[in-house]
């Protein structure tokens, strides 16, 4: 029983910290389990309570706000004066921990699925750390609302294993509902066809005073708001459009009428204030108003709200949107998004002040400019890269026309900068050179440091390492000079990677140091910047065993600070480095993560999409084609041997697969072109190849190729495999053993029938037979029909293991795949069947039995 599980949880808790995780769908029980759960502890428990609601733009930070309005002392007060994130959850551990506390704490966060970026940067910072405290955190959340990319499931999945326990509240019987019907003097069919096993619509149902139920919910609360007097009935729908309670000081004024609405079951008591008794009520009277009446609504709660001390600024503009208040949402957007931005909400800050930029024409030019400024500075840390150089270039001309020098150079600096990664590099460098031009006009400065900071940059990632060393060392000499510790550091991460890029061991340290040194001083982007580089820098010398714990390191730390882009970029990192071990399920599923989120083109997407395309390629699957043209039409503009080197190489592969080598030998030789002007001897290497399998490698080429590929043109094929084997590249290793004898060719084609690599391991059998091999094993024999629903054969695993009862966890480890994997199969199953749920799916899988799958 639930109750008895969070008793229980709450006593062990005197040994350590524990989480419980509430889930089910909206209207199942959570609030009330939770709510009960605080009512039984009494005594023993002070229970802390907070919540996330559904404002257009979350509020940051939203619950941790509540607790401190409960707790008062320096959490309030930390959270007043605006401090910085970690301050803030150090003081939230030290109101969990404090000596004065004699009832256990039980920290209750509700909704969290409606929870901001910052929200769910406490609850996993806090997660880590509470088996050390003495305390019981509860989190709920709808898991009808949480998909496979909610972010919510990646902060979940972080939490120790040991101390969570999930709480799964699943709907109420027919044999329950009919019962408390009968109860009730009402038809217990009609009342479960109505409300299904809903706790709260079959509750909201049974009190609706013995009438015909109504035919949904909106109809139920509607009758209630109808039957109230109209002053009532006004209130009620002010509080309508309050996605939380509303205050005292919002409907303290007209006691008579707030107990109206309670005694006519519309509002309960909340607090100091009223709210509905739930989110779907709430919503359906809100959804009933004409847009006119909601937005007269919001602009009223807008005036409250604005007499009223330390507001969430985020409320305001959430009511200043709907209200239309153009004026209101320039004011408190700007406001908003600084606050979110303190707390590391980028997401939420870039929200904000989009919804004020919209206005910005109303702002003297100075302010317009600077805001534009924050607006691009909070998109690009979120990962809307191409919003953040819209907004560039808005204040650029802004600033160009205050004639303000340092304003335009700083401004081309940072355009710079997002060109590239919008995949634009000529754009990058001239907009690069330019500012150094505007900048050297004036006295040398800090951003004239940093604009020959960028431009090292931007030449050590064209592989121009010489003269990338020495523009970096000359920003950090002028940036030393200055005192400006942050371009000093930016220069160092470009000086290290070119030494890194061209062959000095050593580099990887420093850049690690770098890392240590700018995430100390609160230089999130550079210290992100240092790791990504170590990261794919040890992938361009083909160590993907030294990348693999490298990426997950950064992976780790840009998604500690929110840092979306790089989260992007670096899931496609991981999907190539898996894609080399041979691991093509999780590549796969990195690459489609990285490809949900915001940012659609440029230099983040492309590692997922050259993974994808790969894999596609490899495993004959018709999408393949359109992938590899996205791949080559955003890698081009780049110029760069790391974005054109893997789009060469897999559009090679699947020409050479699909029978045209002259083609495959062509693609190669393009990029090969680039990769030996960057100097690059893994990518030389990795392209040589292809041009070589039609004779066409040129003789002078192999020095500036990186050993196992050296190996391979003089025929050391056993050589080459096994150091592939021992740089963790398992499928340059198989490529390797294709090249020699029988016995290495059968185990080539047995790694590739294990990846599903049909069209790959097609090839390679006509290729064996070619070069006079007589025991070329077969392939994996087809199924006998496809599968009746279009279901892969993976797919059609897990529908069989859904269809048992099993949840994702249990079908993840019997078929030895990760949770997310799970996520995606399930997603695409619930597409094909045409169905929205796991229980509507499994019906469909009893009804149609078990039926033969599609090939592999």
């Amino acid at each position: 029983m639930a109750f008895d599980l969070l008793d229980t949880l709450l006593r062990e808790s005197a040994d350590g910290g524990r989480v419980a995780v509430v889930a089910g769908e909206a209207g199942i029980g959570k609030s009330v389990l939770v709510t009960e759960f605080a009512r039984r502890t009494g005594a023993r428990a002070r229970v802390l309570w907070g919540g996330c609601d559904r404002l257009v733009t979350p509020r940051a930070l939203g619950p941790l706000h509540d607790i401190g309005r409960q707790t008062g002392g320096p959490l309030a007060a930390t959270l007043g004066a605006g401090a910085a994130q970690e301050e803030i959850f150090a003081a939230f551990l030290d109101e969990l921990a404090g000596p004065s506390q004699r009832r256990r704490p039980v920290v209750v966060v509700e909704d969290a699925h409606w929870a901001d970026e910052a929200t769910l940067d406490w609850l996993a910072f806090v997660g880590r750390r509470i088996a050390r405290l003495h305390a019981l955190m509860i989190v709920t959340h709808r898991d009808d609302e949480v998909g496979a990319e909610h972010p919510l499931r990646g902060t979940l999945a972080s939490l120790p294993s040991a101390i969570v326990r999930r709480v799964t509240l699943t709907p109420l019987t027919p044999a329950c509902v009919s019962e408390q019907a009968a109860l009730a003097g009402h038809d217990g069919d009609q009342v479960y066809r109505l409300a299904g096993g809903n706790p709260l619509l079959v509750t909201e149902l049974l009190k609706n005073g013995g009438r015909t139920a109504p035919a949904s919910v909106q109809d139920l609360i509607l009758d209630r708001l109808r039957a109230l007097p109209a002053p009532a009935r006004d209130l009620a729908q002010l509080v309508a459009v309050i996605p939380t309670r509303a205050e005292a000081a919002i409907v303290g004024g007209h006691p008579e009428l707030v107990e109206q609405c309670v005694s006519g079951g519309v509002l309960i008591p909340s607090g100091d204030g009223v709210s509905f008794r739930h989110e779907l009520l709430r919503g359906a009277v809100e959804d009933s108003m004409t847009p006119t009446r909601r937005a007269e609504l919001h602009q009223r709660v807008l005036g409250l709200l604005g007499e009223l001390m330390s507001v969430d600024p985020g409320r305001l503009v959430h009511h200043a949107r709907h209200a239309g208040d153009e004026r209101a949402v320039l004011t408190h957007g700007q406001v908003a998004g600084a606050w979110a931005a303190r707390q590391g909400a980028h997401r939420e800050a870039a929200a904000h002040y989009r919804a004020a930029a919209a206005h910005a024409g109303r702002l003297p030019d100075p302010q317009r400019a600077v805001l534009l400024e924050n607006y691009s500075f909070q998109a690009y840390l979120g990962g809307f890269v191409q919003e953040a150089l819209r907004a560039r270039y808005d204040a650029l001309a802004v600033r160009e026309r205050l004639g303000e020098a340092h304003g335009v150079g700083e401004t081309l600096r940072w355009i710079s900068r997002l060109e590239w990664w919008s995949g634009n590099t000529a754009e990058a460098r001239r907009a690069g050179d330019r500012a150094v031009e505007v900048l050297e006009t004036i006295a040398p400065d800090r951003e004239l440091a940093m604009a020959y900071s960028n431009q090292s940059q931007l030449l050590m990632l064209a592989n121009e390492y010489e003269a990338a060393i020495a523009r970096g060392g000359h920003a950090r000499d002028l940036a030393d000079t200055l005192g400006d510790l942050e371009t000093s550091l930016h220069a160092q991460v470009n000086i290290h990677t070119a030494r890194l890029q061209r062959g000095e061991a050593e580099a990887a340290g420093d850049l690690a140091a770098t890392h240590e040194q700018a995430a100390s001083a609160g230089y999130v982007d550079h210290a992100a910047r240092s790791l990504v580089n170590l990261s794919t820098g040890l992938i361009h010398r083909g160590d993907f065993a030294g990348a693999a714990p490298a990426t997950e390191r950064t992976l780790a730390y840009v998604t500690a600070e929110d840092l979306d882009g790089y989260v992007q970029y670096m899931l496609g990192v991981r999907a190539d480095i898996r894609l080399a071990a041979c691991a093509w399920d999780l590549a796969l599923a990195d690459a489609e993560d990285a490809l949900a989120r915001p940012m659609r083109t440029g230099v983040s997407v492309l590692p997922a999409l050259s993974a994808r395309a790969h894999i596609l390629a490899a495993r004959g699957d018709p999408r393949a084609e359109q992938v590899l043209k996205e791949v080559s039409d955003l890698a081009g503009p780049t110029g760069e041997i790391q974005r054109v080197g893997p789009a060469c190489c897999a559009r090679s592969d699947f020409l050479l697969w699909n029978g045209d080598p002259a083609g495959a030998a062509e693609e190669a030789r393009r990029g090969l072109d680039l990769a030996m002007a960057a100097r690059q001897p893994h990518f030389t290497g990795k392209l040589a190849i292809r041009v070589w399998r039609e004779g066409g490698a040129p003789a002078d080429i192999l020095a500036a190729m990186a050993e196992p590929y050296r190996m391979m043109l003089t025929g050391d094929w056993a050589g080459a495999a096994l150091r592939w084997e021992r740089s963790g590249d398992l499928f340059g290793r198989a490529e390797a053993l294709a090249a020699g004898d029988e016995a290495a060719a059968g185990e080539a084609l047995a790694v590739l029938d294990r990846l599903g690599a049909a069209r790959a391991g097609q090839w390679l059998r006509a290729e064996l037979r070619r070069r006079g091999f007589t025991r070329v094993p077969r392939g994996p024999r087809p199924a006998t029909a496809a599968h009746s629903a279009g279901l892969t054969p993976r797919q059609a695993d897990v529908l069989e293991l859904l269809a048992e009862g099993l949840s994702n966890a249990e079908i993840a480890e019997r078929l030895t795949l990760s949770a997310k994997t799970v996520d995606h199969h399930i997603s695409a199953v619930l597409a094909k069947l045409g169905v929205a749920s796991r229980g509507q799916a499994a019906a469909v899988h009893h009804k149609m039995g078990r039926t033969p799958q599609d090939p592999a």
